[in-house]
């Protein structure tokens, strides 16, 4: 059944035994994912969760309300689960709706995901934007931006890709906002990534991760600032793919 514009590609593909939703980070549409389905192994089928307000979803209004969005993004995909285990893998803002949304799963009693892997974002030590900060003026805003590594620096460039992001951008900082953290423990296996020098986390942010599930299965750290991914493609994928394998084992 289709997903009604939730996900990209709008099916998975059938040859495949493992599935694997990528959340991006907050404004935008999956561009940071776009080497992955050319490195994932041909078992794992990836889909990108394009939320509305970005790419051909640009007309329907961006959320603000975190609440309302994780109610959204489960009836939509919902339909979706056919039966083979799937993944959650979320970067910055992506991990904190994967989380959020694995929650919600489990409290439903639904077959929830057999990982969950979130990169660039913590409970507890994130620097979460406010809603001033997305409000403000647009030098002010690309300042910030640019200061925190908030978003990849080849966007921030380019005037045009710029435009495109920004009304995304707003409103996805004013959800992130609007999130409320209940300190949840998730049944969800949990493995993390980030960046050494990512200046939105605080030191030792990431370790808040351990006591959220009842299977940690630690933590990874490559060079780089809160982008770091884009560099270590490879590395994030193979060992997501190897973890996701595993945790799917009966």
């Amino acid at each position: 059944m289709s997903s009604a514009g939730w996900l990209q590609p709008a099916e998975a593909a059938a040859e495949a035994d493992l599935r694997l939703l990528l959340f991006p980070p907050a404004g935008a549409g999956g561009t940071v994912f776009r080497d992955w389905f050319g490195l994932l192994p041909r078992d794992i089928a990836a889909q990108v969760v394009t939320l509305p307000g970005r790419l051909d979803r640009r007309s329907e209004p961006a959320h603000t309300d975190f609440g309302v969005l994780v109610d959204a993004l489960w009836a939509g995909l919902e339909p979706e689960l056919d039966g083979r285990p799937y993944a959650f893998f979320g970067h910055s803002m992506g991990a904190m709706i994967a989380y959020a949304l694995t929650q919600a799963i489990e409290r439903e009693g639904a077959d929830p995901p057999v990982l969950l892997a979130a990169s660039a974002w913590a409970p507890v030590g994130f620097a979460r934007p406010t809603v001033e900060h997305a409000r403000q003026p647009e030098p002010g805003l690309i300042a910030w931006l640019r200061d925190t590594g908030s978003l990849p620096e080849e966007i921030i460039a380019d005037p045009g890709a710029l435009a495109m992001v920004l009304p995304a951008l707003r409103a996805d900082l004013e959800l992130c906002a609007d999130y409320t953290d209940d300190d949840t423990l998730i049944d969800c296996p949990v493995v993390t990534y980030s960046g050494r020098l990512d200046p939105l986390l605080a030191p030792g942010a990431m370790d808040s991760w351990a006591p959220r599930t009842v299977k940690h299965l630690g933590h990874r750290e490559f060079p780089g600032h809160h982008f770091y991914l884009i560099d270590h493609t490879i590395g994030v994928v193979t060992d997501v793919a190897g973890n996701l394998r595993a945790a799917a084992r009966p």
